[in-house]
């Protein structure tokens, strides 16, 4: 069985036909302008699916497309209900679109939710049935497996986890909320404060980098700079602080990081797992939770689209 993983991002549309054993066999991708109408977008979407697989000769052994999206869906109707990053896409019908233009059945799911799937079903999470994943990019994305299953709750609008609180009348959130862990955790936020430390501290290491982001903080931080080591503690804290909410609600297995942070692997493993172990409720008289990076990368998504066609 073989079906196509769609990752619907703001800048890129990435996919891949992906067989039921997790065996990927080919990739496409086109760009992605957000502030095109969605007919334009998902249009040139569809002229990319068809003539990706013209030449294929597993061309009829494609039993679907699943779609992950990135906003709030009515994944019954095939509805993009809510997405704040291309409001344009607000109340369009994604699913009949594409099923009338490519002539596959087509399945939607939330961009994050997608990504967790794939990692619980192809990925670091295969062997454990309770897990959450926290995607660290753009903003905090996450999704959330009970039992082996999806859970996203309420007409799928649920496991916005980026957007619980961990500092109280904090920092602006794009939500409209102050004190999200996506203001604090996301790869925007990290960039955006070392930029600021940076400037404010001219002696630091961080100014020696040509650029300077998530990946040099870290670094700078290992090699002792102060400035830097400043800034990665505070980051660990709200990540960790976000991550001890979730032990404490949902007590998973595991919890996957992913997305650009995530990059930092082990070290920003360790870094979590010392700071939670000292501070989770029950830790001594409860299970472990597993912190780990996801094995799937910016393929997971990708994997969890097509996984909705697999059976489990």
């Amino acid at each position: 069985m073989i079906a196509l993983g769609v990752d619907i991002g703001g800048t890129s549309i990435k996919g891949a036909a992906i067989k039921d054993d997790g065996t990927l066999l080919d990739y496409f991708s086109l760009p992605m302008d957000k502030y095109a109408s969605p007919e334009m977008s998902f249009f040139e979407m569809c002229e990319a699916i068809n003539n990706f697989l013209k030449d294929k000769d597993y061309k009829d052994e494609i039993v679907g497309i699943g779609l992950g999206v990135p906003g709030i869906l009515d994944k019954e109707k095939g509805i993009i209900k809510y997405s704040p990053n291309m409001p344009l896409w607000d109340g369009f019908n994604i699913v009949d679109f594409v099923q009338k233009r490519t002539h596959l059945p087509v399945k939607i799911l939330n961009d994050a939710s997608s990504a967790a799937l794939g990692e619980a079903r192809f990925g670091t999470g295969k062997n454990f049935h309770n897990i959450i994943m926290i995607t660290l990019g753009t903003g905090v994305g996450g999704g959330i497996i009970i039992e082996d299953e999806l859970f996203d709750g309420n007409e799928g609008a649920g496991a916005q986890i980026g957007h619980s609180i961990v500092e109280l009348n904090g920092r602006q959130c794009s939500c409209g909320r102050k004190g999200c862990l996506e203001a604090y955790a996301s790869a925007t936020a990290l960039n955006k404060e070392t930029n600021e430390q940076a400037k404010k501290h001219p002696e630091s290491l961080l100014n020696k980098y040509p650029g300077i982001g998530c990946k040099e903080v870290f670094d700078a931080a290992r090699k002792g700079d102060p400035t830097s080591i400043k800034v990665v503690d505070e980051y660990i804290k709200y990540l960790s602080e976000g991550i001890l909410n979730f032990c404490n609600i949902f007590r998973p297995e595991v919890i996957l990081l992913s997305g650009g942070v995530a990059n930092e692997g082990q070290y920003l493993v360790d870094r979590v797992t010392e700071y939670i172990k000292v501070r989770d409720y029950g830790y001594k008289h409860s299970p472990e939770v597993l912190i780990k990076i996801g094995a799937l990368g910016y393929d997971a998504g990708k994997y969890g689209a097509a996984s909705l066609f697999f059976k489990k």
